[in-house]
Protein backbone atom coordinates (compact mmCIF):
# COMPACT_ATOMS: atom_id res chain seq x y z
CA UNK A 1 0.00 0.00 0.00
CA UNK A 2 1.16 3.64 -1.04
CA UNK A 3 2.65 5.99 1.33
CA UNK A 4 0.03 8.32 2.19
CA UNK A 5 -3.03 6.24 1.26
CA UNK A 6 -4.85 6.84 4.38
CA UNK A 7 -5.64 9.85 6.90
CA UNK A 8 -3.13 8.54 9.36
CA UNK A 9 -0.38 8.01 7.22
CA UNK A 10 0.42 11.56 6.58
CA UNK A 11 0.90 11.35 10.77
CA UNK A 12 2.50 8.36 10.31
CA UNK A 13 4.74 9.47 7.44
CA UNK A 14 8.42 10.45 7.12
CA UNK A 15 7.80 13.58 6.08
CA UNK A 16 8.41 15.04 9.49
CA UNK A 17 11.10 14.94 12.01
CA UNK A 18 9.99 13.57 15.39
CA UNK A 19 11.43 16.40 17.48
CA UNK A 20 9.97 19.15 15.61
CA UNK A 21 6.63 20.97 17.04
CA UNK A 22 3.38 19.81 15.40
CA UNK A 23 1.12 20.71 17.73
CA UNK A 24 0.60 23.08 20.13
CA UNK A 25 -2.38 25.33 22.15
CA UNK A 26 -2.44 28.19 25.03
CA UNK A 27 -1.88 26.40 28.67
CA UNK A 28 -2.43 29.25 30.97
CA UNK A 29 -0.05 31.95 29.83
CA UNK A 30 1.91 29.65 27.79
CA UNK A 31 1.69 27.27 24.42
CA UNK A 32 1.77 23.73 25.32
CA UNK A 33 3.17 22.26 22.72
CA UNK A 34 3.57 18.40 21.38
CA UNK A 35 6.09 17.05 18.98
CA UNK A 36 5.64 14.15 16.42
CA UNK A 37 6.71 11.18 18.91
CA UNK A 38 4.77 12.29 21.76
CA UNK A 39 1.51 12.66 19.38
CA UNK A 40 2.13 9.42 17.71
CA UNK A 41 2.37 8.19 21.37
CA UNK A 42 -1.07 9.73 22.47
CA UNK A 43 -2.72 8.66 19.23
CA UNK A 44 -1.70 5.18 19.53
CA UNK A 45 -2.72 4.52 23.35
CA UNK A 46 -5.96 6.29 22.57
CA UNK A 47 -6.65 3.78 19.67
CA UNK A 48 -5.79 0.45 22.29
CA UNK A 49 -8.10 2.34 24.84
CA UNK A 50 -10.84 2.72 22.17
CA UNK A 51 -10.12 -0.82 21.34
CA UNK A 52 -10.42 -2.35 24.79
CA UNK A 53 -13.72 -0.17 24.65
CA UNK A 54 -15.01 -2.92 22.15
CA UNK A 55 -14.87 0.09 19.61
CA UNK A 56 -14.67 -1.81 15.85
CA UNK A 57 -14.22 -0.60 12.48
CA UNK A 58 -16.90 0.95 10.84
CA UNK A 59 -18.15 2.59 14.33
CA UNK A 60 -19.24 6.39 14.44
CA UNK A 61 -17.12 8.44 17.06
CA UNK A 62 -18.18 11.96 18.05
CA UNK A 63 -16.02 14.71 18.58
CA UNK A 64 -17.48 18.02 20.09
CA UNK A 65 -15.03 20.37 20.86
CA UNK A 66 -13.03 23.85 20.02
CA UNK A 67 -9.86 23.57 18.34
CA UNK A 68 -7.64 22.35 20.12
CA UNK A 69 -4.82 19.40 19.60
CA UNK A 70 -6.86 16.73 21.64
CA UNK A 71 -9.38 17.50 18.34
CA UNK A 72 -6.49 15.86 16.13
CA UNK A 73 -5.13 12.81 18.78
CA UNK A 74 -9.02 11.99 18.95
CA UNK A 75 -9.47 12.16 15.47
CA UNK A 76 -6.31 10.25 14.21
CA UNK A 77 -7.25 7.63 17.03
CA UNK A 78 -10.00 6.50 15.61
CA UNK A 79 -9.45 6.63 12.05
CA UNK A 80 -6.42 4.25 12.13
CA UNK A 81 -8.86 1.67 13.23
CA UNK A 82 -10.96 2.50 10.56
CA UNK A 83 -13.83 4.01 12.85
CA UNK A 84 -15.20 7.27 11.30
CA UNK A 85 -15.14 10.86 13.32
CA UNK A 86 -18.28 12.77 13.13
CA UNK A 87 -17.63 16.40 14.24
CA UNK A 88 -20.48 18.05 16.12
CA UNK A 89 -20.19 22.25 16.03
CA UNK A 90 -20.57 23.73 19.30
CA UNK A 91 -23.15 26.08 18.64
CA UNK A 92 -25.52 23.56 17.00
CA UNK A 93 -28.72 23.64 17.89
CA UNK A 94 -30.12 20.96 21.03
CA UNK A 95 -32.81 19.69 18.12
CA UNK A 96 -30.04 19.01 15.26
CA UNK A 97 -27.34 17.79 17.72
CA UNK A 98 -30.13 15.22 19.36
CA UNK A 99 -31.02 14.65 15.57
CA UNK A 100 -27.56 13.92 14.67
CA UNK A 101 -26.17 11.56 17.75
CA UNK A 102 -29.55 9.71 16.47
CA UNK A 103 -28.92 9.37 12.60
CA UNK A 104 -25.76 8.51 13.17
CA UNK A 105 -24.97 6.00 15.09
CA UNK A 106 -23.13 7.71 17.42
CA UNK A 107 -21.27 4.97 20.43
CA UNK A 108 -19.05 7.62 22.12
CA UNK A 109 -18.52 11.24 21.72
CA UNK A 110 -15.43 12.98 23.06
CA UNK A 111 -16.36 16.61 24.45
CA UNK A 112 -14.05 19.58 25.29
CA UNK A 113 -15.41 21.22 28.43
CA UNK A 114 -18.40 21.05 31.19
CA UNK A 115 -20.62 23.24 29.19
CA UNK A 116 -20.52 21.28 26.09
CA UNK A 117 -20.96 18.13 28.43
CA UNK A 118 -24.11 19.52 29.41
CA UNK A 119 -25.70 20.42 26.29
CA UNK A 120 -24.76 16.65 24.83
CA UNK A 121 -25.88 14.52 28.07
CA UNK A 122 -29.30 16.60 27.37
CA UNK A 123 -29.01 15.77 23.63
CA UNK A 124 -28.71 11.99 24.56
CA UNK A 125 -31.55 12.06 27.26
CA UNK A 126 -34.04 13.16 24.83
CA UNK A 127 -33.15 10.40 22.25
CA UNK A 128 -32.77 7.89 24.87
CA UNK A 129 -29.58 6.96 23.64
CA UNK A 130 -26.33 4.84 24.82
CA UNK A 131 -23.46 6.80 24.17
CA UNK A 132 -20.44 7.09 26.18
CA UNK A 133 -18.41 10.42 26.72
CA UNK A 134 -14.91 11.02 27.33
CA UNK A 135 -13.80 14.84 28.26
CA UNK A 136 -10.75 16.53 27.49
CA UNK A 137 -11.30 19.02 30.25
CA UNK A 138 -11.19 17.41 33.88
CA UNK A 139 -15.47 17.67 34.10
CA UNK A 140 -16.62 16.21 37.67
CA UNK A 141 -18.43 13.12 37.44
CA UNK A 142 -17.40 12.41 33.60
CA UNK A 143 -14.66 10.09 32.31
CA UNK A 144 -11.55 12.06 31.51
CA UNK A 145 -9.46 11.46 27.40
CA UNK A 146 -6.14 10.39 29.70
CA UNK A 147 -8.11 7.56 31.52
CA UNK A 148 -8.61 6.40 28.04
CA UNK A 149 -5.00 6.68 27.42
CA UNK A 150 -3.92 4.89 29.87
CA UNK A 151 -6.39 2.30 29.74
CA UNK A 152 -4.41 2.35 26.25
CA UNK A 153 -1.20 1.90 27.56
CA UNK A 154 -1.91 -1.44 30.24
CA UNK A 155 -3.05 -3.07 26.42
CA UNK A 156 -0.41 -5.18 24.86
CA UNK A 157 -1.92 -4.64 21.35
CA UNK A 158 -0.10 -4.52 17.87
CA UNK A 159 -2.00 -1.48 15.49
CA UNK A 160 -0.55 -3.16 12.36
CA UNK A 161 -3.24 -5.02 12.09
CA UNK A 162 -5.60 -2.58 12.28
CA UNK A 163 -3.93 0.45 10.31
CA UNK A 164 -3.41 -2.28 7.51
CA UNK A 165 -7.06 -3.26 7.64
CA UNK A 166 -8.22 0.25 6.31
CA UNK A 167 -8.38 0.77 2.63
CA UNK A 168 -8.54 4.53 1.20
CA UNK A 169 -11.91 4.17 0.38
CA UNK A 170 -13.32 3.56 4.18
CA UNK A 171 -15.12 6.11 5.39
CA UNK A 172 -13.24 8.68 7.13
CA UNK A 173 -15.55 10.89 8.28
CA UNK A 174 -19.62 11.99 8.20
CA UNK A 175 -19.77 15.47 8.40
CA UNK A 176 -23.79 16.87 9.05
CA UNK A 177 -24.14 20.30 6.95
CA UNK A 178 -26.44 22.60 8.38
CA UNK A 179 -28.82 23.31 5.59
CA UNK A 180 -30.73 26.80 5.44
CA UNK A 181 -34.16 24.24 5.52
CA UNK A 182 -34.82 20.68 6.55
CA UNK A 183 -33.13 18.64 8.60
CA UNK A 184 -28.94 18.24 8.08
CA UNK A 185 -27.40 15.82 5.35
CA UNK A 186 -24.44 13.47 6.38
CA UNK A 187 -21.59 13.78 4.18
CA UNK A 188 -19.74 10.95 3.71
CA UNK A 189 -15.63 11.69 3.27
CA UNK A 190 -13.39 8.19 2.57
CA UNK A 191 -9.54 8.55 3.35
CA UNK A 192 -9.47 9.01 -0.68
CA UNK A 193 -11.44 11.97 -0.79
CA UNK A 194 -9.45 13.89 1.82
CA UNK A 195 -5.78 12.60 0.66
CA UNK A 196 -6.96 13.42 -2.72
CA UNK A 197 -7.66 17.00 -2.04
CA UNK A 198 -4.55 16.96 0.58
CA UNK A 199 -2.19 16.40 -2.22
CA UNK A 200 -4.04 18.58 -5.21
CA UNK A 201 -3.45 21.45 -2.69
CA UNK A 202 0.20 20.60 -1.17
CA UNK A 203 1.25 23.43 -4.24
CA UNK A 204 0.04 25.78 -1.90
CA UNK A 205 2.42 25.82 0.68
CA UNK A 206 6.34 26.12 0.14
CA UNK A 207 9.54 25.39 2.69
CA UNK A 208 9.99 28.69 3.79
CA UNK A 209 6.25 28.07 5.67
CA UNK A 210 6.64 26.51 9.31
CA UNK A 211 4.46 28.44 11.68
CA UNK A 212 0.57 28.18 11.50
CA UNK A 213 -2.14 29.07 13.26
CA UNK A 214 -5.71 27.71 13.14
CA UNK A 215 -8.37 29.90 14.70
CA UNK A 216 -11.35 28.60 11.78
CA UNK A 217 -13.60 25.57 13.34
CA UNK A 218 -11.85 22.02 13.08
CA UNK A 219 -15.68 20.90 12.60
CA UNK A 220 -15.74 22.69 8.99
CA UNK A 221 -13.74 20.62 6.36
CA UNK A 222 -12.19 23.46 5.15
CA UNK A 223 -9.65 24.27 8.05
CA UNK A 224 -9.38 20.17 9.07
CA UNK A 225 -7.92 19.57 5.59
CA UNK A 226 -5.83 22.68 5.88
CA UNK A 227 -4.57 21.51 8.66
CA UNK A 228 -3.99 17.83 7.42
CA UNK A 229 -1.97 19.66 4.59
CA UNK A 230 -0.13 21.41 7.39
CA UNK A 231 0.71 18.29 9.04
CA UNK A 232 2.34 16.58 6.12
CA UNK A 233 3.98 19.38 5.37
CA UNK A 234 5.53 19.30 8.68
CA UNK A 235 4.33 22.74 9.53
CA UNK A 236 3.86 23.88 13.35
CA UNK A 237 -0.03 24.50 14.05
CA UNK A 238 -0.70 26.81 16.67
CA UNK A 239 -4.57 26.71 18.14
CA UNK A 240 -5.90 30.33 18.65
CA UNK A 241 -8.73 29.73 21.66
CA UNK A 242 -10.78 32.20 20.64
CA UNK A 243 -11.25 35.13 18.26
CA UNK A 244 -11.25 37.51 21.00
CA UNK A 245 -8.14 36.74 21.45
CA UNK A 246 -6.59 36.60 17.96
CA UNK A 247 -4.80 39.69 17.42
CA UNK A 248 -2.72 38.70 20.92
CA UNK A 249 -2.08 34.81 19.70
CA UNK A 250 -1.12 36.34 16.24
CA UNK A 251 1.64 38.33 17.78
CA UNK A 252 2.63 35.77 19.94
CA UNK A 253 3.19 32.41 17.27
CA UNK A 254 4.17 34.97 14.74
CA UNK A 255 2.63 32.68 11.47
CA UNK A 256 3.84 32.35 8.18
CA UNK A 257 -0.06 31.39 6.99
CA UNK A 258 -3.37 30.73 8.43
CA UNK A 259 -6.71 30.32 6.84
CA UNK A 260 -9.71 32.71 7.62
CA UNK A 261 -13.57 33.85 6.10
CA UNK A 262 -13.74 37.15 4.15
CA UNK A 263 -15.71 38.34 7.39
CA UNK A 264 -12.64 38.47 9.52
CA UNK A 265 -10.61 40.13 6.84
CA UNK A 266 -13.10 42.90 6.73
CA UNK A 267 -12.92 43.57 10.15
CA UNK A 268 -9.28 43.50 9.86
CA UNK A 269 -9.12 45.83 6.99
CA UNK A 270 -12.15 48.32 8.75
CA UNK A 271 -9.63 48.47 11.78
CA UNK A 272 -6.44 49.52 10.03
CA UNK A 273 -8.36 51.96 8.36
CA UNK A 274 -9.65 53.50 10.91
CA UNK A 275 -6.14 53.80 12.35
CA UNK A 276 -5.38 55.44 9.41
CA UNK A 277 -8.55 58.27 9.92
CA UNK A 278 -7.53 58.64 12.99
CA UNK A 279 -3.56 60.01 12.16
CA UNK A 280 -2.76 63.64 10.85
CA UNK A 281 -0.66 65.58 8.63
CA UNK A 282 1.75 64.07 6.62
CA UNK A 283 1.42 60.77 8.11
CA UNK A 284 -2.33 60.76 7.04
CA UNK A 285 -2.03 62.39 3.53
CA UNK A 286 0.49 59.25 3.04
CA UNK A 287 -1.73 56.29 4.76
CA UNK A 288 -4.28 57.19 2.20
CA UNK A 289 -1.94 58.17 -0.63
CA UNK A 290 -1.06 54.49 -0.21
CA UNK A 291 -4.68 53.25 0.31
CA UNK A 292 -5.57 54.39 -2.84
CA UNK A 293 -3.02 53.14 -4.90
CA UNK A 294 -3.36 49.61 -3.30
CA UNK A 295 -6.69 49.51 -4.73
CA UNK A 296 -5.42 49.91 -7.98
CA UNK A 297 -3.20 47.06 -7.79
CA UNK A 298 -3.77 44.61 -10.54
CA UNK A 299 -2.47 40.70 -10.56
CA UNK A 300 1.25 41.04 -10.47
CA UNK A 301 2.81 41.13 -14.38
CA UNK A 302 -0.09 43.98 -15.39
CA UNK A 303 1.31 46.54 -12.73
CA UNK A 304 3.48 49.24 -14.86
CA UNK A 305 7.03 49.88 -13.58
CA UNK A 306 6.69 53.23 -12.53
CA UNK A 307 2.95 51.74 -10.49
CA UNK A 308 5.97 49.30 -8.92
CA UNK A 309 8.50 52.10 -7.73
CA UNK A 310 5.31 53.71 -6.18
CA UNK A 311 4.53 50.54 -4.28
CA UNK A 312 7.60 50.10 -3.56
CA UNK A 313 7.61 53.13 -1.53
CA UNK A 314 4.01 52.69 0.04
CA UNK A 315 5.15 49.47 1.20
CA UNK A 316 8.34 50.28 3.41
CA UNK A 317 6.28 53.40 4.41
CA UNK A 318 2.95 52.02 5.08
CA UNK A 319 2.37 48.72 4.48
CA UNK A 320 5.11 47.24 6.34
CA UNK A 321 3.35 48.23 9.40
CA UNK A 322 0.42 46.27 8.74
CA UNK A 323 2.78 43.20 8.04
CA UNK A 324 3.85 43.71 11.56
CA UNK A 325 0.24 44.14 13.03
CA UNK A 326 -0.09 40.84 11.69
CA UNK A 327 2.81 39.19 13.62
CA UNK A 328 5.40 40.43 11.22
CA UNK A 329 6.04 37.13 9.50
CA UNK A 330 2.46 36.63 7.65
CA UNK A 331 3.20 35.23 3.86
CA UNK A 332 0.15 34.28 3.19
CA UNK A 333 -3.78 34.05 4.06
CA UNK A 334 -6.18 31.74 2.58
CA UNK A 335 -9.63 32.93 2.61
CA UNK A 336 -12.77 30.49 1.96
CA UNK A 337 -16.15 29.75 3.57
CA UNK A 338 -17.81 33.10 1.49
CA UNK A 339 -16.84 35.35 -1.09
CA UNK A 340 -14.46 37.51 -0.75
CA UNK A 341 -14.75 41.11 -1.82
CA UNK A 342 -12.00 41.73 -4.84
CA UNK A 343 -11.07 45.32 -3.16
CA UNK A 344 -9.57 43.34 -0.27
CA UNK A 345 -7.52 40.82 -2.08
CA UNK A 346 -6.13 43.25 -4.11
CA UNK A 347 -5.41 45.65 -1.39
CA UNK A 348 -3.74 42.68 0.27
CA UNK A 349 -1.51 41.57 -2.41
CA UNK A 350 -0.46 45.52 -2.52
CA UNK A 351 0.57 44.95 1.34
CA UNK A 352 2.74 42.23 0.51
CA UNK A 353 0.05 39.74 2.35
CA UNK A 354 -0.72 37.35 -0.40
CA UNK A 355 -4.62 36.46 0.45
CA UNK A 356 -5.65 33.54 -1.72
CA UNK A 357 -9.77 33.04 -2.26
CA UNK A 358 -10.69 29.37 -3.20
CA UNK A 359 -13.80 27.49 -3.43
CA UNK A 360 -15.33 24.00 -2.08
CA UNK A 361 -18.25 22.15 -0.63
CA UNK A 362 -18.22 20.10 2.61
CA UNK A 363 -19.37 17.34 -0.50
CA UNK A 364 -15.87 18.36 -2.51
CA UNK A 365 -13.37 17.56 0.05
CA UNK A 366 -13.69 21.00 0.26
CA UNK A 367 -11.26 22.55 -2.48
CA UNK A 368 -12.86 23.28 -6.30
CA UNK A 369 -10.45 25.89 -7.48
CA UNK A 370 -8.07 28.38 -5.19
CA UNK A 371 -5.87 30.71 -6.50
CA UNK A 372 -2.48 30.61 -5.94
CA UNK A 373 0.74 32.54 -4.53
CA UNK A 374 2.85 32.71 -8.05
CA UNK A 375 2.52 36.14 -9.35
CA UNK A 376 1.73 34.61 -12.76
CA UNK A 377 -1.67 32.56 -11.59
CA UNK A 378 -4.05 34.93 -9.60
CA UNK A 379 -6.36 36.15 -10.83
CA UNK A 380 -8.57 39.05 -8.51
CA UNK A 381 -12.22 38.73 -8.82
CA UNK A 382 -11.95 34.78 -9.23
CA UNK A 383 -12.16 31.85 -6.73
CA UNK A 384 -8.78 30.86 -8.77
CA UNK A 385 -7.43 27.64 -10.85
CA UNK A 386 -9.81 24.34 -10.95
CA UNK A 387 -7.48 21.91 -8.76
CA UNK A 388 -5.43 19.52 -10.94
CA UNK A 389 -7.47 16.56 -10.61
CA UNK A 390 -10.76 17.66 -10.51
CA UNK A 391 -13.37 18.20 -13.60
CA UNK A 392 -15.44 21.10 -13.65
CA UNK A 393 -17.91 22.06 -16.32
CA UNK A 394 -20.43 24.45 -16.60
CA UNK A 395 -24.16 23.41 -17.06
CA UNK A 396 -26.82 25.09 -19.44
CA UNK A 397 -27.98 26.99 -16.81
CA UNK A 398 -24.55 27.78 -15.91
CA UNK A 399 -24.83 25.39 -12.49
CA UNK A 400 -20.76 24.21 -11.54
CA UNK A 401 -20.38 20.60 -12.36
CA UNK A 402 -17.25 18.93 -10.37
CA UNK A 403 -16.38 15.26 -10.66
CA UNK A 404 -13.10 13.81 -9.07
CA UNK A 405 -11.43 11.85 -6.88
CA UNK A 406 -12.06 14.11 -4.05
CA UNK A 407 -16.36 14.53 -4.96
CA UNK A 408 -18.20 12.11 -1.66
CA UNK A 409 -19.71 8.42 -2.12
CA UNK A 410 -23.46 10.37 -0.94
CA UNK A 411 -25.12 11.49 1.49
CA UNK A 412 -25.22 8.72 5.09
CA UNK A 413 -28.43 7.26 4.65
CA UNK A 414 -29.99 9.46 2.33
CA UNK A 415 -29.98 8.08 -1.10
CA UNK A 416 -32.68 10.20 -2.46
CA UNK A 417 -30.72 13.01 -1.83
CA UNK A 418 -27.60 11.43 -3.13
CA UNK A 419 -29.08 10.81 -6.46
CA UNK A 420 -30.48 14.84 -6.68
CA UNK A 421 -26.81 15.93 -6.36
CA UNK A 422 -24.26 13.54 -7.96
CA UNK A 423 -25.43 12.59 -11.51
CA UNK A 424 -25.38 9.22 -13.61
CA UNK A 425 -21.88 10.63 -15.02
CA UNK A 426 -20.45 11.08 -11.34
CA UNK A 427 -20.96 15.04 -11.37
CA UNK A 428 -22.03 16.30 -8.27
CA UNK A 429 -24.52 19.33 -8.70
CA UNK A 430 -23.15 21.93 -6.95
CA UNK A 431 -26.01 24.49 -6.66
CA UNK A 432 -23.15 27.33 -7.67
CA UNK A 433 -23.58 29.69 -10.42
CA UNK A 434 -20.54 30.43 -11.77
CA UNK A 435 -18.03 30.88 -15.47
CA UNK A 436 -14.83 29.17 -16.34
CA UNK A 437 -12.74 32.24 -17.96
CA UNK A 438 -10.81 31.61 -21.20
CA UNK A 439 -7.20 30.99 -18.95
CA UNK A 440 -8.85 28.41 -16.91
CA UNK A 441 -10.15 30.66 -13.54
CA UNK A 442 -13.22 30.00 -11.91
CA UNK A 443 -15.58 33.02 -10.80
CA UNK A 444 -18.83 32.55 -8.78
CA UNK A 445 -21.38 34.28 -9.71
CA UNK A 446 -24.11 33.48 -7.11
CA UNK A 447 -25.88 30.28 -5.36
CA UNK A 448 -28.43 28.43 -7.59
CA UNK A 449 -31.17 28.28 -4.70
CA UNK A 450 -30.40 32.12 -3.77
CA UNK A 451 -31.26 33.80 -6.91
CA UNK A 452 -34.54 35.13 -7.47
CA UNK A 453 -37.30 36.10 -10.01
CA UNK A 454 -38.91 39.64 -9.88
CA UNK A 455 -42.22 40.03 -10.53
CA UNK A 456 -41.41 41.13 -13.81
CA UNK A 457 -39.60 37.64 -14.30
CA UNK A 458 -36.14 39.56 -13.97
CA UNK A 459 -33.27 37.16 -12.39
CA UNK A 460 -31.15 38.90 -9.24
CA UNK A 461 -28.62 37.70 -7.79
CA UNK A 462 -28.46 38.39 -4.19
CA UNK A 463 -24.15 37.95 -3.31
CA UNK A 464 -23.55 39.97 -5.72
CA UNK A 465 -25.03 43.30 -4.29
CA UNK A 466 -24.91 42.50 -1.41
CA UNK A 467 -20.88 42.04 -1.88
CA UNK A 468 -21.20 45.41 -3.04
CA UNK A 469 -22.74 47.05 -0.20
CA UNK A 470 -20.62 44.94 2.50
CA UNK A 471 -17.75 47.55 1.13
CA UNK A 472 -19.07 50.34 3.28
CA UNK A 473 -17.94 50.02 6.69
CA UNK A 474 -21.28 51.31 8.08
CA UNK A 475 -22.59 47.82 7.15
CA UNK A 476 -22.22 45.11 9.39
CA UNK A 477 -24.74 42.38 7.81
CA UNK A 478 -27.32 42.94 4.67
CA UNK A 479 -29.86 40.02 2.83
CA UNK A 480 -31.36 41.17 -0.19
CA UNK A 481 -34.54 40.06 -1.47
CA UNK A 482 -37.36 40.47 -3.68
CA UNK A 483 -38.79 36.95 -4.99
CA UNK A 484 -41.67 37.21 -6.69
CA UNK A 485 -42.07 41.02 -5.84
CA UNK A 486 -42.04 44.24 -8.13
CA UNK A 487 -38.02 45.24 -7.04
CA UNK A 488 -34.95 44.05 -4.88
CA UNK A 489 -35.18 45.60 -1.16
CA UNK A 490 -32.50 44.98 1.72
CA UNK A 491 -32.50 44.44 5.66
CA UNK A 492 -29.64 45.62 6.82
CA UNK A 493 -27.42 45.43 9.80
CA UNK A 494 -25.94 48.48 10.36
CA UNK A 495 -22.00 47.55 11.81
CA UNK A 496 -22.84 49.57 15.38
CA UNK A 497 -19.63 50.95 16.69
CA UNK A 498 -18.28 52.20 13.47
CA UNK A 499 -22.13 53.81 12.89
CA UNK A 500 -21.82 55.41 16.99
CA UNK A 501 -18.14 56.69 15.53
CA UNK A 502 -19.75 57.95 12.43
CA UNK A 503 -22.53 59.93 14.24
CA UNK A 504 -20.35 61.57 17.04
CA UNK A 505 -18.12 62.42 14.01
CA UNK A 506 -20.81 64.25 12.43
CA UNK A 507 -22.52 65.38 15.62
CA UNK A 508 -25.75 62.90 15.43
CA UNK A 509 -27.39 61.67 18.83
CA UNK A 510 -27.03 58.38 18.36
CA UNK A 511 -28.77 57.15 21.44
CA UNK A 512 -29.07 53.57 21.93
CA UNK A 513 -29.73 51.10 18.85
CA UNK A 514 -33.16 50.95 18.51
CA UNK A 515 -33.15 54.79 18.09
CA UNK A 516 -30.37 54.50 15.64
CA UNK A 517 -31.94 52.74 13.06
CA UNK A 518 -35.17 55.10 13.35
CA UNK A 519 -32.98 58.16 12.85
CA UNK A 520 -33.73 60.27 9.64
CA UNK A 521 -29.92 61.79 9.21
CA UNK A 522 -28.73 57.83 9.78
CA UNK A 523 -31.43 56.49 7.07
CA UNK A 524 -30.66 59.14 4.86
CA UNK A 525 -26.90 58.30 4.87
CA UNK A 526 -27.68 54.66 4.34
CA UNK A 527 -29.70 55.68 1.51
CA UNK A 528 -26.49 57.20 -0.47
CA UNK A 529 -24.66 54.05 0.65
CA UNK A 530 -27.66 52.03 -1.03
CA UNK A 531 -27.55 54.43 -3.98
CA UNK A 532 -23.72 54.41 -4.38
CA UNK A 533 -23.75 50.38 -4.72
CA UNK A 534 -26.96 50.42 -6.96
CA UNK A 535 -24.75 52.79 -9.77
CA UNK A 536 -23.09 49.55 -11.01
CA UNK A 537 -26.21 47.27 -11.73
CA UNK A 538 -29.20 46.95 -13.85
CA UNK A 539 -32.72 49.00 -13.18
CA UNK A 540 -34.54 45.54 -12.58
CA UNK A 541 -31.45 45.15 -9.64
CA UNK A 542 -31.45 47.90 -7.98
CA UNK A 543 -32.31 48.49 -4.00
CA UNK A 544 -35.62 50.59 -4.34
CA UNK A 545 -35.81 50.25 -0.68
CA UNK A 546 -34.42 49.05 2.83
CA UNK A 547 -34.44 48.42 6.51
CA UNK A 548 -32.07 49.26 9.42
CA UNK A 549 -32.44 46.67 12.02
CA UNK A 550 -31.51 47.11 15.35
CA UNK A 551 -30.42 43.73 15.92
CA UNK A 552 -26.98 41.23 14.40
CA UNK A 553 -27.75 38.25 13.43
CA UNK A 554 -26.34 35.53 15.13
CA UNK A 555 -25.59 31.38 15.20
CA UNK A 556 -27.42 31.11 18.63
CA UNK A 557 -30.47 32.90 17.12
CA UNK A 558 -30.25 30.50 14.53
CA UNK A 559 -29.80 32.94 11.57
CA UNK A 560 -26.54 32.28 10.91
CA UNK A 561 -25.08 28.66 9.66
CA UNK A 562 -21.65 27.84 11.78
CA UNK A 563 -19.37 29.22 8.83
CA UNK A 564 -21.58 32.68 9.60
CA UNK A 565 -23.52 32.16 5.94
CA UNK A 566 -27.44 33.76 6.08
CA UNK A 567 -29.89 31.49 7.06
CA UNK A 568 -32.09 33.26 4.06
CA UNK A 569 -35.38 31.32 5.03
CA UNK A 570 -35.12 31.81 8.52
CA UNK A 571 -34.38 35.62 8.18
CA UNK A 572 -37.13 36.03 5.99
CA UNK A 573 -40.03 34.65 8.22
CA UNK A 574 -38.25 36.17 11.46
CA UNK A 575 -38.96 39.76 9.70
CA UNK A 576 -41.94 38.41 7.53
CA UNK A 577 -44.01 41.71 9.16
CA UNK A 578 -41.55 44.35 7.94
CA UNK A 579 -41.09 42.51 4.82
CA UNK A 580 -44.74 42.70 3.93
CA UNK A 581 -44.65 46.51 5.43
CA UNK A 582 -41.77 47.28 2.52
CA UNK A 583 -44.21 46.01 -0.25
CA UNK A 584 -46.89 47.58 0.98
CA UNK A 585 -45.95 50.47 0.37
CA UNK A 586 -45.81 50.10 -3.31
CA UNK A 587 -48.61 48.03 -4.13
Amino acid sequence: MGTTRRLFDLLKGKETSSAEVLLANRSENDWKEYQRDEILDIVDNTSKGLLSLGLVKGDRVAIMSGNRPEWNFADFACNQLGIATVPLYPTLSEQDLAYILNDADIRLAFVSNQELTEKLEKAIREKELNIDIYTFDQVAGHKNFLELYEAGKQQSVDLQPYNEAVHEDDLLTLIYTSGTTGKPKGVCLTHKNIISNVDACRHLLTEEYRKALSFLPLCHIFERMVVYLYISEGLQIYYAENLDNIVADINEVKPDVFTTVPRVLEKVYDKIVEKGKALTGIKKALFFWALNLGHQFKEPPLNSGWYNFKLSIARKLIFSKWKDALGGHIKLIISGGAALQERLARIFWAADIKVLEGYGLTETSPVVAVNSWAETDVKFGTVGRVLANLNVKIANDGEILVKGPSITPGYYKNEEATKETIDSEGYLHTGDIGELTTDGFLRITDRKKEMFKTAGGKYVAPQVLENKLMESTLIGQVMVLGENQRFPSALIVPAFEELEKWCKHKGIPFGDKQEAVKNEQIIAKYQQIVDKANADFGQWEKIKKFVLLPAEWTIDNGELTPKLSLKRKVILQKYADIITDIYAEHQ
